[in-house]
């Protein structure tokens, strides 16, 4: 049988950040899952909108790949008989509009649907969402320029629709409120206050869909302090390399580990999760983050939709943890996506 023909959708609308950042999972994905199971093309989508499809994603196959307009990558795309999209941009756009694009096609893509996508990039639709199914969150409004908070300090302020700690800061002082808020909506036309939960623990839960069944994965647990490191920061999430580009960070034993399944808190979060995932009305998989308070209690922060399939996207992490090795991962995704579609290849 022929290889299925995966289609990856790389890059940015919005802005190099998010173009790097997309490149930067989608590069491990296609290092790991090397070509011979699966034939893969790549689209490569720069923030001035053009289209480009380079051999590889490397810098030079991407300067001499040819730019199309949107138009003309649709003609080339329907000649390529696609059988799968792997979605592979943060920026909102790409989560949102290049996904609808794929649905006017009819080109199945493994993910969530953009609608739900648009939900989960507004932190405070989602935590709306999860609250009403009865799971708890910290309290909080929605601001915009020249509101004034009425939470009173510690608080966490945070942009509603930003990725990657962008922007978000703990106020101890009402004092600290101008600047915060300054900060915050330089990421955002919107801006969530919420209440500060103290820390026990912080945690992340994915959830995949295998034969339609809800499977929670080990937990990832983050290196806290209550005094020194109370949150975590943009830091603790990416870097930039020597040479420039975007970099992996929070991806060592140090800063971050696997919570062993038989610890308590682990059944509680993935029920949490679970329920989660259904009030979004989720597919496929999820990813939510818990902030654990001195007293057990988990309390949902934020969605994070998305998996790039590469080895240190989380829920891969996650996967192997519990003896699911990339390759059946991303396999168990396509027969989601594709059903009796994907036994015949």
């Amino acid at each position: 049988m022929p290889a299925l023909r995966i289609l990856q959708l790389v890059g940015s609308a919005q802005d190099d950040f998010y173009c790097n950042l997309s490149r930067l999972y989608a590069q491990d994905c296609l290092a790991a899952m090397g070509r011979s199971q699966y034939d893969f093309q790549i689209a490569y989508i720069t923030p001035d909108r053009q289209w480009r499809f380079p051999t590889s994603l490397n810098l030079e196959d991407i300067a001499v790949a040819k730019p199309m307009s949107l138009f003309e990558a649709i003609q080339f795309i329907t000649a390529q008989n696609i059988d799968l999209v792997l979605p592979q941009m943060f920026c909102i756009p790409g989560m949102t509009h290049y996904r609808a694009l794929f649905d006017l096609l009819k080109i199945p893509y493994i993910g969530n649907t953009p609608d739900i996508m648009a939900i989960a990039a507004h932190k405070a639709k989602t935590k709306a969402i999860v609250e009403a199914a009865g799971v708890q969150v910290p309290r909080g409004e929605l601001l915009r320029q020249g509101d004034i908070p009425t939470i009173p300090p510690p608080a966490i302020i945070k942009p509603a629709n930003s990725d990657n700690s962008l922007g978000v800061v703990l106020v101890k002082d009402i004092t600290e409120y101008d600047a915060a808020l300054k900060e915050a909506f330089e990421y955002a036309d919107e801006v969530i206050v919420e209440t500060f939960i103290e820390l026990g623990r912080e945690v992340r839960c994915g959830i995949i869909v295998k034969d339609g069944e809800l499977v929670g994965l080990p937990l990832e647990e983050y290196l806290l302090d209550p005094y020194e490191k109370p949150i975590r920061s943009h830091a603790d999430k990416l870097k930039k390399t020597d040479d420039g580009n975007l970099g992996f960070a929070a991806k060592d034993n140090m800063k971050s580990w696997i919570v062993d399944p038989n610890d308590p808190i682990t059944q509680k979060v993935q029920q949490v999760a679970k329920e989660c995932h259904q009030a979004l009305g989720c597919r496929h998989y999820s990813l939510f983050d818990f902030r654990i308070d001195p007293k057990g209690q988990p309390w949902f922060l934020e969605a994070g939709l998305y998996c790039s399939f590469a080895p240190k996207s989380v829920i891969s992490s996650m996967a192997k943890a519990s003896g699911i090795p990339l390759n059946e991962l991303f396999m168990t995704a396509i027969h989601e996506t594709l059903g009796s579609k994907a036994l015949q290849n």
